[in-house]
């Protein structure tokens, strides 16, 4: 009989507490990068609201940046497949051209 709180060599055991799981609602993302990490900071802009606070900051090594990047695109893909194509029009078309430092 295998115990599901034992996790087989291999397989990484992850745990969600209940605060994370709520998760934070984000409409921009900001991306910088350096030679040894990128950096995304997690946004909520509100009309009528001048100033905005980061919400949630990821840091990331250049190879987890790439595989987060694959694996975006590939659920991208299938949310597609099942549900069409999704729309850009609607939204403000976000600056994607940083610096050398990852900067505007």
């Amino acid at each position: 009989m295998s115990d599901s709180n034992n996790p087989q060599p291999g397989q990484i055991n992850i745990e969600l507490d209940e605060k994370v799981a709520e998760g934070i609602y984000s409409n921009l993302a900001i991306i910088n990068h350096s030679q040894s990490e990128f950096v995304v900071d997690f946004v909520t802009i509100m009309p009528g609201v001048p100033k905005s606070k980061v919400k949630s900051r990821i840091i990331l090594t250049p190879q987890h940046a790439k595989r987060l990047l694959h694996a975006l695109g590939e659920n991208i893909h299938r949310f597609e497949v099942a549900h069409g194509e999704i729309s850009e029009s609607d939204q403000p078309q976000m600056p994607l051209n940083f610096g050398p430092t990852g900067q505007a």
